[in-house]
C-alpha cells in the first residue's frame, strides 16, 4: 500500500485527511479512488491503515481501519554533517532516514564549498526536510528525523544539547576504533549510550582548528579504517556502524 505523511499537528485518527502535496499525489498522480487502502503516518511513531472515503479538490478523506505504534529506536543518533558539494547532501539525508538517524545537523565548515545566507539556509533545510518525508514514505520509517538549519560549527556547538557520547570521524593518528570507545563507555557507565552525536567533515576534512573545537566540546576522534572514504560513504558508514552497535 502507498504511504502518506500527515504532520503531527494535523494527526486526527478519527478524521484523517490528506492535504496539499499528499492529496495531489494520491488523487492526481496515483489516481487513487474511493475504497482504495493506504497507510498514513505522522512521523512520531503512529501508523494507520485506512480506506479512502472521499476525494475532494484539495483534500482526501480517510477512514481508519487499523492503528499501530512503532517504538522509537533505542539510541538517538544526531548526524552533524559538513555540507558536501553537489547533491551529495541529498543522498546523505535520504540514507540517514533509512538507517535511523533521529536528527540531521548540516554544518558549514571552513572547507565547505557551499556558502549560504539566512534565506538560502532555510530553503536548504526545507528541501532536506522534504527529502526526509519522501524517504520515510518509501522505506517504512515511522519516525522522521529533524533537519536543523545549516550553521557554522561554533554556532552549532553553542546551541547543541548534550549527548551521552560525541564522536568525530578523523584521519588523525589519535583516532580510535569505535569498538574501543564503546567498550570503554560500557565499562564506565554500565550500559550503552542512549544518545550519540556523530560528526563527519566535508571534502578535504575539517581543519585542525575545527577538529580542536570539536574535541574541546567532547568529541572523540574515531577511525573509519585505512582507506580514505568519500564524504557520503563516510556518513553512511558511521551511521550504519552506530546502528548495528547501539540500536
Amino acid at each position: 500500500m502507498h504511504r502518506f505523511y500527515i504532520s503531527p499537528e494535523n494527526w486526527n485518527p478519527t478524521g484523517l485527511t490528506l492535504r496539499g502535496s499528499e492529496a495531489h499525489h494520491a488523487r492526481d498522480v496515483l489516481r487513487m479512488k474511493r475504497g482504495d487502502r493506504v497507510v498514513a503516518f505522522n512521523g512520531r511513531g503512529r501508523e494507520i491503515t485506512a480506506e479512502i472515503v472521499d476525494l475532494a479538490r484539495d483534500k482526501v478523506h480517510l477512514r481508519k481501519l487499523q492503528e499501530n505504534e512503532t517504538s522509537p529506536l533505542r539510541c538517538r543518533i544526531t548526524l552533524g554533517q559538513a555540507i558536501p558539494k553537489g547533491k551529495n547532501m541529498d543522498l546523505i539525508v535520504q540514507k540517514a532516514v533509512e538507517i535511523g538517524a533521529a536528527e540531521i545537523a548540516p554544518l558549514i565548515s571552513e572547507r565547505t564549498i557551499v556558502d549560504l545566507d539566512a534565506k538560502e539556509a532555510e530553503q536548504k533545510r526545507s528541501k532536506w526536510q522534504q527529502i526526509v518525508v519522501e524517504a520515510a514514505k518509501q522505506c517504512g520509517q515511522n519516525w522522521l528525523p529533524t533537519v536543523q538549519t545549516p550553521r557554522k560549527l561554533k554556532d552549532f556547538f553553542a546551541q547543541q544539547a548534550g549527548h551521552d557520547l560525541r564522536l568525530i570521524g578523523s584521519l588523525q593518528p589519535d583516532a580510535l576504533h569505535l569498538k574501543h570507545i564503546l567498550s570503554e563507555y560500557r565499562e564506565r557507565h554500565g550500559d550503552r549510550p542512549q544518545s550519540v552525536l556523530m560528526m563527519v567533515g566535508p571534502e578535504g576534512d575539517l581543519t585542525p582548528a575545527e577538529v580542536a573545537l570539536a574535541k574541546s566540546h567532547g568529541c572523540r576522534p574515531i577511525t573509519l579504517g585505512p582507506v580514505i572514504l568519500r564524504v557520503e560513504t563516510a556518513a553512511i558508514y558511521c551511521l550504519s556502524v552506530l546502528s548495528y552497535e547501539l540500536m
